[in-house]
């Protein structure tokens, strides 16, 4: 199934969206489950392309008896991928939700510091940002908040934090690791509803049938949030392809992707014509935006 669409898709994502620099080195959090065995098998894909030093890390909590068998498949996506990797079992210590999440992640920090990895990949999907976005509006937040997770922050020192798949939901990518022909384990604790995590992500099962567009839609408005409080220069190209449109009437409800199409173009400096209802079309050249009526073939 490698050259099935589905696989090829998620791939093609990863090369435009990917929040890593050519010819860095990553070391990409393999928990043992389908989206970091996708995570894990996607990079390894791209890397052919972006020339990525890639290396997993498997952090064995050792919270159950299940976690060696984590472990062994964690061994097991590493040897299918040839892919160097490296083992830490966290010592006794709080079992906590928060105390378990820091401990991982230091340990995770301290493994790409000894390779000298300037990046660490984590799995992270978009209804893992839909569920923080909504726990920050429970807890009252700001636009800070509204922002969700960020595809890429600082994690310590040299490293940074990298969350490529913050698009992408976890059937696309279950299925993703199963055209692989690879491994994967699942954690018990994901269906249990005794964090406030785990509660959302029950009440979201429930909605998502009704809304089959929510993850979607919340990654997009973080990432617009994100933009517009960082001020940075896709979203001013954003502000000026919406003010092309405010000009005119009737054009108030663009779809979003049509915008996103408009700003790429200006943005890697390409012209495009992108179609409107109404007998309108989206013109972009020379990096400005405008409205023109465009001619029905008859």
């Amino acid at each position: 199934m490698r050259g099935a669409r589905p696989q090829r898709a998620l791939e093609l994502t990863l090369l435009r969206d990917v929040p890593l620099r050519d010819g860095e080195r990553v070391d990409v959090a393999l928990s043992g489950g389908p989206d970091s065995v996708a995570l894990a098998a996607a990079l390894h894909a791209a890397a052919r392309t972006r020339n990525y030093e890639l290396a997993l890390v498997h952090v064995n909590h050792q919270l159950r008896p299940s976690s060696w068998q984590d472990e062994a498949v964690a061994l097991r996506v590493a040897a299918a991928l040839r892919l160097p990797i490296e083992v830490v079992a966290l010592d006794e210590g709080p079992r906590d939700e928060g105390s378990l999440r820091d401990r991982r992640y230091a340990a995770l920090l301290a493994a790409a510091q000894r390779r000298g990895a300037t990046a660490l990949a984590t799995a992270h999907t978009a209804e893992d940002q839909t569920e923080t976005l909504l726990l920050a509006l429970f807890r009252g937040t700001g636009p800070e908040g509204l922002a969700g997770i960020p595809a890429r922050r600082p994690l310590g020192a040299g490293v940074d934090l990298c969350r490529p798949f913050l698009r992408v939901d976890h059937v696309t990518l279950r299925r993703y690791a199963a055209g692989q022909g690879l491994p994967w384990a699942l954690d018990p604790a994901n269906e249990a509803a005794d964090y406030r995590r785990n509660a959302v992500r029950q009440a979201l099962a429930e909605l998502r049938p009704l809304f089959p567009g929510l993850d979607r839609a919340a990654a997009r408005a973080a990432e617009l949030v994100a933009a517009e409080t960082s001020g940075d220069e896709r979203a001013q190209l954003r502000r000026g392809v919406r003010e092309a449109l405010r000009r005119r009437s009737g054009l108030k409800d663009v779809h979003f992707e049509r915008i996103e199409a408009a700003v790429r173009a200006i943005s890697e400096g390409r012209s495009g014509t992108f179609e409107l209802r109404g007998g309108r079309a989206l013109i972009v050249d020379d990096g400005q935006a405008r409205v023109e009526e465009v001619e029905r073939p008859r």
